[in-house]
C-alpha cells in the first residue's frame, strides 16, 4: 500500500496538469491548439535539451560507474522496439507511429522522482544513467522510424546537430571529465530544464480535444506492450548481466516504465498521428499504476 501511494502521489500531479490544459483549450477554443505549436518548438529546442544536460552535468552522476546499466537501457530501448514492431503490424497500426513510443519510456518526469523514492538519493545517478541511454537511442533509431517511407529524410549529421544530441554529447563531456559550471548558472539551466516536464504536460491535454473513439484502442495496446515489452527484455538481460542490486532494481523500474510525453511532442512535430501518440502517452501513464509496482516488486527485492 505504501508503494501504491507513492507511486500515486507522482502519477496524480501528471494527470492533474493534463486535466488542466484540456479544460484550458476547451474553455479557449481552437486558438490554443495553433499557439502551443511555438510553445512546443521552445520546449524542444531549448527546455528538454537542457533537461538532458543538468541530468548528466550533476555532480553526482559518474558515466563509468554506470556504464554497464547505460548498456542494458540501450537494449531494453530497442527490445521494447522489436516487440512492438510485429504487434503493430498484425494489429494494423502505422508503425512510426506505435514503435518509437515504446522505445522512449517515461524515464524524466516520472522514472527520475520514483527512483529516488524507491532507492533514495543515491539511486539518482543511476536513474540519470538509464534517461541517457533511452533518449541515445530514441533520437537516433526513434526518429529514422518516425521519417520512414518520407519523401524527406533528414541526413545523419544533422542528428547529431540537433538541440537534444549536442545536449547529451556536451552533458557527457561534463560527466567524464568532471566539469563543473558555476552553482548559479548550473541553477538557472535547470530550472529552465525543469520547466519543460509541466509544459509538456500542458501541451497533451491541449492535444487530449484532437483524440477520437478510435485512437483509444491503440493507446491501450500501448500502454501493455511498453511496460510488457520492456520488463521481458529486463528479466532476460538480469540473467546475463551482473549488476549491483541497485543497478538491477533501478534497471527493472526503468523497464516497467509508461511511453514519454516527449513522444507526443515529436509526433505533432512531423504530423505523425498525434493524436494517436496523445492516446498512448495518457493510457500508458494510467496502466503505470499497475505496471510500475509489478517492476519494483521485481527490482526491489535484490536491492533492499
Amino acid at each position: 500500500m505504501q508503494v501504491f501511494e507513492r507511486i500515486l502521489g507522482i502519477i496524480l500531479p501528471v494527470f492533474i496538469i493534463i486535466a488542466v490544459g484540456y479544460g484550458y483549450a476547451r474553455l479557449r477554443g481552437e486558438r490554443v491548439r495553433s499557439d502551443m505549436s511555438s510553445v512546443n518548438r521552445v520546449s524542444m529546442d531549448v527546455l528538454c535539451p537542457l533537461l538532458v544536460f543538468t541530468a548528466l552535468a550533476a555532480k553526482d552522476f559518474d558515466l563509468v560507474d554506470n556504464s554497464m546499466l547505460i548498456f542494458a537501457g540501450v537494449l531494453i530501448s530497442l527490445g521494447s522496439g522489436l516487440v512492438a514492431w510485429p504487434v503493430a503490424r498484425m494489429l494494423g497500426y502505422d508503425v512510426r507511429s506505435f514503435v518509437p513510443p515504446m522505445m522512449y519510456n517515461n524515464c524524466g518526469n516520472m522514472g527520475l522522482p520514483l527512483a529516488v523514492l524507491a532507492f533514495g538519493t543515491s539511486g539518482l545517478p543511476a536513474a540519470v544513467a538509464l534517461f541517457m541511454a533511452c533518449n541515445l537511442i530514441y533520437f537516433s533509431v526513434g526518429i529514422k522510424i518516425i521519417e520512414s517511407g518520407r519523401s524527406y529524410h533528414t541526413p545523419f549529421w544533422k542528428f547529431l546537430v540537433s538541440p537534444m544530441m549536442l545536449a547529451m554529447a556536451v552533458g557527457m563531456v561534463f560527466a567524464i571529465f568532471h566539469i563543473t559550471l558555476p552553482t548559479p548558472l548550473m541553477q538557472a539551466l535547470k530550472m529552465l530544464g525543469d520547466a519543460c516536464i509541466p509544459i509538456m504536460l500542458f501541451a497533451l491535454g491541449v492535444r487530449m480535444l484532437d483524440v477520437n473513439f478510435k485512437s483509444w484502442h491503440i493507446g491501450l495496446m500501448g500502454a501493455i506492450v511498453c511496460p510488457v515489452g520492456g520488463l521481458v527484455v529486463a528479466w532476460l538481460l538480469d540473467q546475463v548481466l551482473h549488476l549491483d542490486p541497485m543497478q538491477r532494481g533501478q534497471m527493472f523500474l526503468f523497464a516497467a516504465l509508461p511511453p514519454a510525453v516527449f513522444c507526443f511532442m515529436v509526433a505533432e512535430q512531423y504530423k505523425q498521428e498525434p493524436d494517436k501518440v496523445a492516446s498512448i502517452v495518457l493510457l500508458g501513464n494510467l496502466a503505470a499504476l499497475a505496471f510500475v509496482p509489478v517492476g519494483l516488486w521485481m527490482g526491489l527485492p535484490a536491492a533492499s
